[in-house]
């Protein structure tokens, strides 16, 4: 990945680092199926039903996966990457990733029938393209995505869903140990296949752990786990069809460049987010029912209120 335009590093970058996360989360997911295949927290095998959505989310994976890596490798136009993401969206909804309830607020659920598959391809192809726009900066995508996936493997356990549980302890190691090579100063970006990836997986993981599931505060809680690159995405294609522009020219416009055109550092920009993710991700846990989910969302304010202050202070100097 050459330095220049938007770009904040300063040297040429191997951005194949994605490849490492993917057969990492690949791998511990065989071995767990090796030894004794899929089972739930009292050591029962799981139905194949569920066994049959860790297989779809992870052939799913490798799909967006191939995609950004082509991408990587060749560059793709932004349309074809649109349409083969669809593709490969649409094919995971076949085999079971779906979305089929909505909230409503002052209403509560709805069962979405016939829009299943365009708000599930919506959800699993914007999510994709979310984390790989915040990849940006050393370490931002890899940890808010690890931050992600760790609160998504403790409610998914606390909420009796082993398949999007083992899919999210895969996903947080493979992300969580990239991010000893990618944090500032990196040695290694993820790149798209990488982003791709990661984000198809933790809205998989939403879908199947969460989502379908018929209770009201479950079905908002990957949204809220994820919220951070969600309303970046928003704000960022609202602010570009505003200024008349295409959503899908990149521009540095994302709250990563907005911190640091303020001054920050890129460790200090980091931070921050990370602490707004582990943030609403501590706010998910407490509203989930997890004990002492109160203790660490107060705790998780905490961090976010000192990392504000720091913030304030590096912008005061």
């Amino acid at each position: 990945d050459s330095p220049g335009g938007r770009k904040i590093h300063k040297q040429p970058m191997v951005r194949l680092g994605g490849v490492s996360i993917f057969i990492g989360s690949l791998i511990a997911l065989l071995v767990v199926w090796w030894l004794g295949g899929f089972i739930d927290a009292n050591g029962n095998i799981l139905p194949p039903e569920k066994e049959f959505e860790i297989w779809g989310v992870t052939v799913g994976g490798l799909a967006f996966f191939l995609i950004g890596l082509a991408d990587d490798l060749f560059g793709l136009s932004p349309l074809f990457r649109l349409f083969t993401q669809t593709i490969a969206a649409s094919m995971a909804w076949i085999v079971g990733v779906q979305i089929e309830f909505l909230t409503i607020p002052f209403y509560g659920l709805v069962h979405i029938n016939i829009l299943s598959w365009p708000v599930t391809v919506i959800w699993l192809v914007g999510m994709a393209n979310a984390i790989n726009w915040i990849d940006g900066v050393d370490g931002l995508a890899a940890g808010v995505s690890g931050i992600a996936a760790f609160v998504m493997l403790i409610v998914s356990i606390f909420m009796d869903q082993p398949a999007a549980a083992l899919i999210a302890a895969a996903l947080a190691g493979g992300t969580l140990g990239f991010l000893r090579y990618n944090f500032n100063p990196a040695q290694i970006f993820m790149g798209d296949g990488g982003a791709y990836y990661v984000g198809f997986t933790l809205a998989g993981v939403g879908v199947i752990g969460l989502v379908k599931t018929t209770v009201v505060t479950s079905v908002i809680l990957p949204y809220l786990i994820l919220a951070v690159p969600i309303l970046d995405m928003s704000a960022v294609i609202i602010d570009r069809l505003r200024n008349g522009k295409s959503p899908f020219i990149a521009d540095k416009r994302h709250l990563h460049h907005r911190l640091l055109d303020a001054g920050l550092s890129q460790r200090l920009t980091v931070f921050f987010i990370y602490s707004l993710t582990l943030w609403v991700g501590s706010l998910a846990m407490a509203f989930s029912g997890i004990p002492s989910g109160a203790i660490y969302a107060f705790s998780a304010t905490g961090l976010l209120v000192y990392t504000s202050w720091k913030v304030w202070k590096q912008k005061q100097a």
